[in-house]
């Protein structure tokens, strides 16, 4: 089974976007681990919502782009890890050691543990 770690941050709080040389180190440490296990398939870090980002809504058919930033947004996604794991309790496990990383530096984390779809997309 594949889950997804999605891990949101307010990018108005400082220095939740630039992780200071420690939290790079322990990130690595982690990442390595979990790549070690055999069950890491991807891992990536975002920019700031003012690093060349947009949002594409469609409301009643109608496109609309929004460049970034986006200071009306609270929490963004800040990374994710896609994982291939035999259950959603072993997800949550990495999830939990994920958040706790961020949590021994002092930054408010919110991590979303989502199972990804297998099947085909239905049009």
């Amino acid at each position: 089974m594949r889950y997804m770690l999605m891990h949101k941050l307010d990018e108005n709080t400082p220095g939740a976007f630039d992780p200071s040389p420690e939290f790079i180190q322990d990130m690595g440490g982690y990442i390595e681990e979990v790549a070690k296990a055999g069950v890491l398939l991807a891992a990536e870090g975002l920019e700031k919502s003012s690093e060349e980002s947009a949002r594409v809504t469609v409301t009643k058919g109608k496109a609309t782009v929004i460049d970034g930033p986006f200071t009306e947004t609270k929490e963004l996604i800040a990374g994710f890890g896609l994982l291939e794991v035999r259950s959603k309790e072993e997800a949550v496990e990495w999830a939990k050691r994920y958040a706790d990383l961020f949590g021994r530096h002092g930054i408010d984390v919110e991590v979303d543990v989502r199972r990804v779809s297998e099947g085909p997309m239905e049009s």
